[in-house]
């Protein structure tokens, strides 16, 4: 198992010279390692790059954020020292630094000296730099359907941001270092340098200058935020990945720094389970049941909900309180199993929608769950959730849920414009490339009912493939914004196929599709620039307000026109220039609009 190699890694010690601080992780200290685990090899012909003409020793240069940079290609960059990022009090931006080299380095590592402005400083610690891993990766092609990996081309694709302080350099080999800023809430706004400083076995090697402006605006903390994002959590891929029980307390401490990141996205819903995998085993592991149901010798029936009750507990606490779908009445295989008292066996039951077996196993739990979620305070906030079922179905389990518990809230994933039927459900997001009525759109907007859109493996673009462009994540949440959507559903946060730190590639999807950020709480590529999206979200919901306050009524005109460019699901020429025009022109009017 990968998480028990890990363990193996050898610890060194860093030392860094006065006045620079080792870059650290999100909220935990970096792991003091080298190169925790082995990447596999490059499959690609890139292995035969000439390196030649590349001067001796360490080579290195920011570079885009906007792009992927191949492992086995010699990097032809226009060579860069100095950076510029700018961003609000309160806001995560980011920086991307590229390191080759025709020999091997050993014990590599980044430094940071304090942000300096003009006799006011900020920490060095507000910044941290991850080495960027490769993971296998493959390629689009017809997108959903089963795959057989040789007739796929596959390739190394920059993905996971690692948690180690040092890294081997391999010779003839790039390697991303992703750089983040975490600007603080209280920062005093103006320009802001720090020297940045690459080290190789003690010895400093190279330096760089990031600038940083800081914007006289305030970003509210994640948990505040308006954006409605709902990335479907595994708690089941965490327990096999750290090698603990399902749902001991060993587990709960595993699920801790992996579920942080999706507060510290904003995330708005708690994921939950009804009966059995509600997804028949699409993933490489399959949902552990939440709540137990037991038929007793009587013919009454007993639900457990104590492991339920404790991962809602869980998300709560860690701030995940607006929304709970509890899935599925609707199962893709319409199966349910119980626990027979009398026998001591597990019953499994095909309870197909609209038949008497449905009702009859339906209709006590709904009575019941709609009782016990009344008495934990939790009935307003929770749906019944369904996931892209045929509209028989879902005529039979409205019809249900309306007659035994009608105040349950409903949501579900719509491919068919279902929504249209069922106008007054809670919940709804809809296939990005299926159409949708705008006037439905601001017809629910309203009434308070909450629409968002959501990607799929049938989707190539904008996307979360590992072989999708970097900035497609942050594109998302300006889709959203230019539609008119609340936010974004995305299926699977961390559903980890079989090793999923070395390769992202799934038995039925696109690789990477299954999974956004990696076991242990790292980080990603996919993850930061999607955060980065849905951070400009709630920065242009706050500036469109200033400016509505103070008459800029051309300044919103102009942020209308960039916006609306990106209503757009082709992958056009220009569509990353064009985001990046919106962006300058978010932070730009950000800067003024006060005045």
């Amino acid at each position: 198992m990968i998480f028990k190699n890990l363990k193996k890694s050898i610890a060194v010690i860093g030392l860094f010279s006065l006045g620079f601080t080792a870059c650290k992780t999100h909220k935990m200290n970096m792991k003091t390692q080298v190169n925790s685990f082995t990447e596999l090899p490059d499959p690609t012909l890139d292995t035969l790059s000439d390196w030649s003409s590349t001067p001796a020793g360490l080579q290195a240069s920011f570079v885009t954020i906007d792009k992927r940079y191949p492992k086995s290609i010699l990097p032809l960059v226009e060579m860069q020292s100095v950076e510029n990022v700018m961003g609000w009090k309160g806001e995560r931006v980011s920086a991307q630094l590229l390191l080759w080299t025709t020999e091997d380095l050993s014990q590599v590592e980044v430094a940071f000296s304090k942000f300096s402005s003009n006799g006011k400083s900020l920490p060095a610690s507000i910044a941290q730099a991850r080495f960027v891993r490769y993971v296998i990766t493959d390629e689009f092609r017809a997108g959903c359907g089963y795959r057989k990996p040789e007739d796929f081309a596959a390739s190394l694709s920059p993905d996971m941001l690692d948690d180690v302080s040092q890294f081997n350099l391999e010779a003839k080999k790039a390697r991303p270092v992703w750089v983040t800023i975490e600007i603080p809430s209280d920062a005093i706004a103006g320009d802001y340098q720090t020297q940045i400083e690459i080290k190789a076995n003690g010895k400093k090697l190279k330096s760089f200058q990031l600038n940083l402006k800081v914007i006289d605006q305030v970003l509210p903390k994640s948990t505040e935020w308006t954006f409605h994002l709902d990335q479907w959590q595994h708690p089941s891929a965490v327990a096999r990945l750290a090698g603990v029980e399902m749902w001991s307390d060993e587990h709960f401490e595993a699920l801790k720094p992996v579920m942080q990141l999706l507060v510290d996205a904003g995330q708005k819903v708690i994921t939950t389970t009804l009966n059995k995998d509600p997804w028949n085993v699409q993933t490489f592991d399959p949902y552990a049941d939440m709540i137990t149901w037991t038929k007793n010798e009587d013919g009454s029936w007993t639900y457990d909900y104590a492991v339920f009750d404790r991962w809602v507990h869980f998300m709560m606490d860690l701030g995940v309180n607006k929304m709970i779908s509890a899935y599925s009445i609707i199962p893709w295989n319409n199966e349910i199993h119980y626990q027979d008292s009398k026998s001591g066996k597990l019953i499994n039951v095909v309870a197909e929608p609209g038949t008497p077996v449905f009702t009859e196993m339906w209709k006590p739990f709904l009575t019941d769950f709609a009782k016990h979620l009344k008495s934990k305070g939790w009935l307003e906030i929770t749906n019944i959730a369904m996931d892209e079922r045929d509209n028989k179905s879902m005529d039979a389990a409205f019809s249900l849920i309306e007659s035994i518990a009608p105040e349950l809230g409903v949501s579900f994933a719509d491919n068919q414009k279902t929504y249209k039927k069922y106008p007054n459900s809670a919940d709804i997001s809809v296939a990005v490339n299926h159409p949708f009525d705008q006037v439905d759109l601001e017809d629910r907007r309203r009434r308070g009912l909450n629409t968002t859109f959501y990607v799929s493996c049938a989707d190539i673009f904008p996307n979360q493939f590992t072989f999708s462009d970097p900035a497609e994540s942050t594109y998302l949440a300006w889709y959203a914004m230019a539609s008119g959507f609340d936010g974004l559903l995305r299926w699977a946060f961390n559903s980890w196929v079989e090793n999923p730190i070395q390769d992202s590639r799934f038995r039925t999807w696109p690789a990477g599709d299954t999974y956004i950020v990696y076991p242990g709480g790292r980080s990603s590529i996919r993850y930061e620039r999607m955060l980065e999206g849905i951070q400009d979200y709630e920065k242009t919901v706050i500036l469109k307000s200033q400016l509505k306050a103070n008459g800029h009524n051309q300044a919103i005109a102009m942020l209308e026109k960039v916006i609306l460019k990106l209503k757009n699901t082709d992958r056009r020429q220009n569509w990353n220039i064009e985001l990046n025009e919106a962006k300058q022109l978010l932070n730009e009017l950000s800067s003024r609009s006060r005045n």
